[in-house]
């Protein structure tokens, strides 16, 4: 991999500015005042495990089956832990997604989904969920090969959820009705929920099943035919999961998945006029402008989850120890890959010393390497565009004169592997705590009482989550009503069940998903109302 090492791009950016600010010392980075420890592991410059899974499906699923692009074109999904090509996928364009529009369409229109029973539709998605378990080894195993996340994260907890996520919808299948509404006069009002038509669902790359069920899972129970476009990191798990539905008896165009480039394939979906409704998970720019494209089209519905900059905050009364704990769990999951990281870390003066030595501890002692490796916990950024920006961050972090208490530098010289960093005495005006670095940054800031850290909390573009730690139950009410952010979980973190709404206020996007919310995202609501002659009763 040709990734520059963050040494020598954090000598150049601070010969700039202040020579006594950091200087390297050994293996080490100094401040004129004590060590910074530097992250050491071995694990990612040990030999990789090969996977035992055969990459099958890597042509796009139209109409049922599997099938080369209009243009013969493919591309290369990498193995983020060497770089190197895992396979050649389809490359779909406009015409590819036209393709699979006018299956959806005639699926839709004409196909047997949206007319059979409820009931039919949900044993359908039941079977679908108990083949995701008979095949969940090989799911895990690719999702962790293109993704690079830990094997024992895709096996033990993404892989379990995704089947969870598709039992739930298809509880949901047959228990979607309108309702009777009593009005003035002669007449009897019905309600009816009708399905949307074709959804347009565009999924990013940093939990590409899980995006995948979030999804697919409502559409296909309200009665939807879906065009996916998987991102261009992560196609492989679409693809599978793609196959499984097949085979547990969905009808062919019901589901239909593309992959390829944004500004192509994604563009066309979202400028399609034949889409009736577009579900985007990505970043808040990548948002406006598929925002733009809907409404610039047929002017079709959107929902929208975007970035964020999510505050954990942590109060003077928490037990040390456990708030640590969380905290990094927070920002550090997923490789830190995660909308909803706590990425703003505040904490209550009192305990901020300790809380600062206890964070950098903890993220020495984590362990980095091949993620098919038993006992890791970090595996490797997706790829290296993501690795150069998680740099980037680090660099100014260095260079506005936050405390790199430990990490900052690539481990080894294959992959997109980097080091667990912290920093402490980060100010709010500081690149690092506004911006979405999604990768493994800790950012940890000091704050003195409630009223402060409530509108330093808020000061912000985003607002998709927020994390409160503390012992006293008027502090978490207070401080999670104040806090204007879509989900806030008060002494724990990430907790994704299916039944939970997701999404965010401000910049961070629309509407919801999960939970029954998120059905409302595929449906339309028809208004019925018959006149009556004599009516025994009204």
């Amino acid at each position: 991999m040709a990734a520059r090492r963050v040494s020598s791009l954090l000598s150049r950016s601070l010969s700039t500015s202040s020579p006594f600010l950091f200087r390297r010392q050994g293996r080490n980075w100094y401040n004129g005042s004590r060590i910074v420890r530097r992250f050491g592991s071995s694990s990612a410059a040990e030999e990789i495990i090969s996977p035992s899974v055969q990459v099958s499906y890597t042509q796009l699923l139209i109409d049922g089956k599997f099938i080369d692009s209009a243009s013969g074109k493919t591309f290369p999904t990498l193995d983020p832990r060497t770089g190197e090509v895992i396979a050649h996928v389809a490359e779909g364009d406009a015409e590819d997604i036209n393709r699979a529009v006018k299956a959806a369409r005639k699926a839709f229109d004409e196909g047997p989904w949206p007319r059979m029973s409820a009931y039919e539709r949900s044993r359908i998605m039941l079977r679908f969920a108990d083949l995701v378990e008979k095949h969940s080894e090989e799911l895990a195993s690719l999702e962790t090969w293109d993704n690079g996340k830990p094997y024992s994260q895709s096996k033990t907890s993404e892989i379990p959820m995704f089947a969870r996520l598709f039992r739930y919808y298809a509880g949901w299948a047959d228990k979607i009705h309108g309702l009777t509404v009593p009005a003035d006069g002669n007449y009897h009002v019905q309600t009816l929920h009708e399905p949307i038509g074709v959804a347009g669902q565009i999924i990013p790359w940093n939990f590409p099943l899980l995006m995948f069920a979030w999804k697919v899972g409502p559409a296909l129970a309200c009665g939807n035919t879906i065009v996916l476009k998987s991102a261009e990191q992560t196609p492989l798990t679409a693809f599978y999961a793609g196959k499984l539905l097949l085979e547990a008896g969905l009808p062919p165009g019901v589901l239909n998945i593309v992959s390829g480039y944004g500004p192509t394939a994604g563009a066309s979906l979202a400028s399609h006029m034949d889409v009736d409704k577009l579900a985007f998970t990505g970043s808040t720019d990548t948002g406006k402008v598929i925002l733009g494209l809907a409404a610039n089209s047929n002017l079709k519905p959107v929902t929208l989850e975007l970035g964020g900059k999510s505050p954990f905050i942590v109060f003077e009364d928490a037990d040390v120890d456990k708030a640590v704990e969380l905290a990094h769990f927070a920002l550090f999951f997923n490789q830190g890959q995660c909308c909803c990281a706590g990425s703003r870390t505040y904490v209550h003066e009192k305990v901020y010393d300790e809380f600062v030595e206890k964070a950098k501890a903890r993220a020495l002692k984590r362990v980095v390497g091949d993620p098919f490796k038993n006992g890791i916990e970090q595996g490797p950024q997706i790829d290296l565009k993501q690795f150069e920006k998680v740099m980037k961050y680090i660099r100014s972090g260095v260079g506005s004169k936050a405390t790199l208490e430990c990490g900052g530098d690539q481990i080894g010289n294959k992959g997109y592997f980097i080091q667990p960093t912290v920093f402490s005495n980060v100010k709010d005006d500081m690149l690092i705590a506004q911006d979405e670095i999604f990768g493994p940054v800790q950012s940890i800031l000091k704050f003195r009482d409630v009223d402060e850290v409530i509108k330093r909390a808020n000061d912000t573009r985003y607002g998709l989550a927020a994390g409160v730690f503390t012992k006293s139950l008027d502090t978490a009410n207070r401080v999670s009503r104040a806090l204007k952010a879509g989900t806030v979980w008060v002494n724990c973190f990430d907790v994704f069940d299916a039944a939970i709404p997701f999404g965010g206020y401000k910049m961070s996007g629309n509407g919801r998903e999960k939970g029954i919310y998120s059905l409302n995202n595929y449906l339309q609501i028809k208004a019925v109302v018959t006149a009556l002659n004599k009516p025994a009763w009204i």
